[in-house]
């Protein structure tokens, strides 16, 4: 960017501006951490004070990065941008990577070819470093990129969780205490939709949903598990073969909020009025829960968190390579509301 005189502002001002070193003014708008906080609060001061522009293409010279990061998703794309889990999980990221100056590059692998590509687009230094979410228990994309040195960090619990960087929450922990509220207001007849089985989020939530049931003495029961795939389309018809199954149920915990409005639906045409006949909680806390009728129970993941904290790790490992992994487990809170309202206590003598 040029001042008021037209000339182009040089980092040399900007150091000038900030009271420190040229050398120390390019560390932090390099984002190396070998900063002290007062030196890079007033190096960022002065630089937006002077409409300081680096030189892009001269600062990937001068650090060997691009300043980009590549987030892979393994998602059918129509899940991509129709569930609101990946909106709210880029803003946290977009929290971090703005703030650094590093732009985000989505990449959707919808075939093996496509993960060949991605590999390939990663190690051709395109990017910086990766993240990868909803990956696949069996796929080998972390293994190949790690073997190439490129830095990354997984959302959710890896298949090889001492060998990576990554990000989860405590979803065992958290569709438990879901079964637990259910007991709790007087359901017995619990059912599951489940999230994919092929990813670690659906299987611990499934897990927890188990665990659930044994810690309350309630016997497992595997016509009362149905199969989701997190859409909406699939809650409703998971919902629709658990009323064939077990049409007495009295509850469910869904793994996802998106599939739980499938379910709402499913259940509205069967003529089971919720909380009343069926008990409903979902996972995620998406704010739309609150304005679902009823009102959705919902298990909240902090998930801009958990992407503010993948950026977070991935910035680590790309300044520092030789970091040994590092895992965060972030912790779930159960939101309450009508639609898991316990059920009306049966008079037994005569009404008073």
């Amino acid at each position: 960017m040029k001042d008021l005189h037209g000339t182009k502002v040089t980092l040399e001002e900007v150091a000038q501006a900030a009271g420190v070193s040229r050398a120390t003014a390019s560390r932090v708008l390099t984002s190396d951490p070998r900063v002290s906080p007062d030196a890079r609060r007033a190096v960022e001061r002065a630089a937006s004070k002077l409409g300081y522009v680096p030189n892009q293409a001269g600062r990937a010279l001068a650090t060997g990065r691009s300043d980009a990061i590549a987030l892979v998703v393994f998602e059918p794309t129509t899940l991509l941008f129709g569930d609101p889990f990946f909106p709210r999980l880029i803003r946290g990221l977009g929290d971090v990577l703005t703030s650094r100056d590093m732009q985000l590059i989505l990449l959707a692998p919808q075939s093996a070819p496509d993960s060949d590509r991605v590999e390939r687009y990663v190690a051709a230094g395109h990017v910086d470093g990766a993240l990868l979410v909803s990956l696949p228990t069996s796929h080998t994309l972390p293994g190949r990129l790690a073997s190439r040195g490129i830095p990354l960090v997984i959302g959710g619990r890896p298949t090889e969780p001492d060998r990576f960087n990554y990000v989860d929450v405590d979803n065992v922990a958290g569709a438990a205490h879901a079964v637990a509220h259910l007991v709790a207001g007087g359901r017995r007849a619990i059912a599951t939709v489940t999230g994919r089985k092929d990813v670690p989020a659906g299987q611990d939530r499934l897990r927890g949903y188990q665990e659930g049931l044994k810690t309350a003495g309630l016997p497992a029961d595997d016509a009362l598990i149905e199969a989701g795939d997190f859409t909406r389309d699939g809650g409703a018809r998971a919902m629709r073969f658990l009323l064939i199954k077990r049409p007495r149920l009295d509850a469910v915990f869904v793994a996802s909020d998106l599939m739980a409005v499938g379910v709402l639906q499913a259940l509205a045409e069967a003529g089971r009025r919720v909380p009343e006949d069926v008990a409903v909680v979902g996972y995620d806390d998406d704010p739309m829960a609150a304005g679902l009728q009823p009102p959705l129970s919902s298990v909240r993941q902090p998930i801009e968190e958990m992407g503010r904290e993948m950026a977070r790790l991935l910035m680590d490992a790309v300044h520092s390579p030789d970091r040994p992994p590092r895992k965060v487990l972030l912790t779930t809170r159960l939101e309450v509301r009508f639609s898991s309202a316990p059920v009306a206590p049966k008079l037994t003598g005569e009404a008073l």
